[in-house]
């Protein structure tokens, strides 16, 4: 791949990447929840044909026993928070994805609609998320769970959609109203009724396992291109999963504006297919009745796509439990503050820079010997909201100085990154045209600096008008 900057070193040759942080392989589910959350979302421009959409709806009973006596109480009394879970069960219309017994999730998030419904969040709690886990009972072929520490997503396999609607409440206070549990059938569906999403590519991408052959650059890709897109992982980016979540948060920020445009909600029947696609693949608690969703896409009306963001619960790896991830603190509570009392998101800026971290995309190449030093990197910059575009070599070692490669597009990104750095020597490369950087680590790397508790650019997210070709 070329990064656009001439004179920077060239990308490693074929085979010499590093390889991707621990991690398992299953395909993110992720991208598909969040979609059916734009359907909630846009409900709004079609109120009149609800009543022949709420029939393709599922229901499953989650009961004040399932969530225990001592819950967070509802402190904004008009503001909504949906519990959003994309299961993988793979029997029926699923089976072809690979026949698995039982059902997982690895997607667990919270999508949060405003008292006033002038603006959203869809908070994402990373799948290997190491928590304090709540005991829950025993339900139908599930074996319940004690209270112990492990990962957030145990909850949904031992107890099933209660469990994990009592796991988010204990480890968030923020109270819950509903839950929405979404499967992957109507994925492909869904991007093809709104006439495909677009989305940008740094390089060409030629995926076997993904089934995905693309080239670089900008493209609308189809539901079935769209499929492979989510379920890419090695083959794109630094090849993690937070890498990976990044990149399917931008989809959907694309397909989310594009529904909100006016190109579907003008169009009734592109509408249609897109939220009867949607809701084919949706089970809610019972709660979540016609009624109160005929209210809430009334009073969505009118909100634009710029008023709804997209973030995920600060978080770094784990020292003591390789693979695994922990939440940031205070920035986690901070944010799970803001949702519990429904304050605005926009005013949580802190010590944010001109250019926000999550606009920035960042080419990595390890110029030392040390090997898995640029997965490292890759890893502290991610937790800040950087975008990793690829991790490679430099085209001789060692390089002794840690430099940030720009082109004149990418000047304003430059201070963004290099403050977060204990030392980096920015490098202009006039010929080139990419607003992407290019970080060459030399053996004089430090490392990057202490995040400040009053630091809270890392829960301000980026809302829906996130356009994912702006740092290419």
């Amino acid at each position: 791949m070329s990064s656009g900057l001439v004179d920077a070193p060239p990308s490693p040759p074929s085979g010499s990447r590093e390889p991707a942080r621990p991690g398992r392989g299953r395909w993110a589910r992720w991208v598909i929840v969040v979609a059916v959350t734009v359907v909630v979302l846009v409900a709004g421009g079609a109120v009149a044909v609800y009543a022949r959409l709420t029939g393709n709806v599922k229901h499953e009973d989650v009961t004040a026993e399932d969530l225990g006596a001592t819950r967070p109480p509802k402190v904004a009394g008009t503001a909504l928070n949906v519990l959003i879970v994309g299961s993988d069960q793979r029997d029926g219309k699923n089976a072809k994805y690979g026949r698995v017994p039982g059902e997982r999730t690895d997607t667990i998030m919270l999508a949060h609609l405003s008292s006033k419904r002038d603006n959203a969040m869809v908070v994402s709690f990373p799948r290997d998320s190491l928590v304090q886990l709540p005991a829950c009972r025993a339900k139908k072929n599930l074996p319940g769970q004690q209270a112990h520490l492990g990962m957030i997503n145990e909850s949904f396999n031992s107890g099933g959609i209660g469990c994990t609607w009592r796991t988010v409440e204990s480890l968030t206070g923020i109270h819950i109203d509903h839950f929405v549990k979404v499967d992957f059938t109507g994925f492909k569906s869904m991007v093809d009724a709104v006439g495909g999403v677009q989305v940008c590519l740094p390089q060409a991408v030629n995926d076997k396992k993904a089934l995905l052959h693309l080239p670089a650059g900008r493209q609308t890709l189809n539901g079935e291109q769209s499929l492979g897109y989510v379920r890419a992982r090695y083959s794109l980016g630094d090849g993690s999963d937070i890498g990976r979540i990044q990149r399917q948060q931008m989809f959907i920020a694309s397909m989310v504006k594009k529904v909100m445009s006016g190109e579907t909600l003008t169009d009734p029947a592109k509408l249609l297919g897109f939220l009867d696609a949607g809701t084919r693949s949706v089970t809610t608690d019972r709660g979540l009745t016609p009624g109160v969703m005929k209210d809430l896409a009334t009073g969505l009306q009118g909100m634009s796509a710029g008023k709804i963001r997209f973030i995920t619960t600060p978080w770094h790896y784990s020292l003591t439990q390789p693979g695994r991830v922990e939440w940031v603190q205070p920035q986690a509570g901070k944010l799970f503050q803001i949702v519990a009392r429904d304050h605005d998101p926009a005013g949580v800026k802190g010590g944010q820079t001109k250019v926000a971290r999550s606009k920035v995309q960042i080419e990595l190449r390890n110029g030392t010997y040390r090997g898995g030093l640029g997965t490292q990197v890759a890893a502290a910059l991610e937790q800040r909201g950087y975008h990793i575009t690829k991790i490679g070599d430099t085209a001789r070692k060692p390089y002794p100085k840690t430099s940030v490669f720009y082109s004149p597009n990418g000047e304003t990104s430059v201070p963004t990154l290099t403050k977060d750095l204990l030392a980096a020597t920015p490098r202009a490369v006039s010929g080139a045209r990419t607003s992407r950087l290019v970080l060459v680590i030399g053996n004089d790397w430090k490392g990057v600096k202490p995040l400040r508790p009053d630091d809270t650019e890392a829960i301000a997210g980026f809302d829906a008008t996130h356009d994912t070709c702006a740092a290419t």
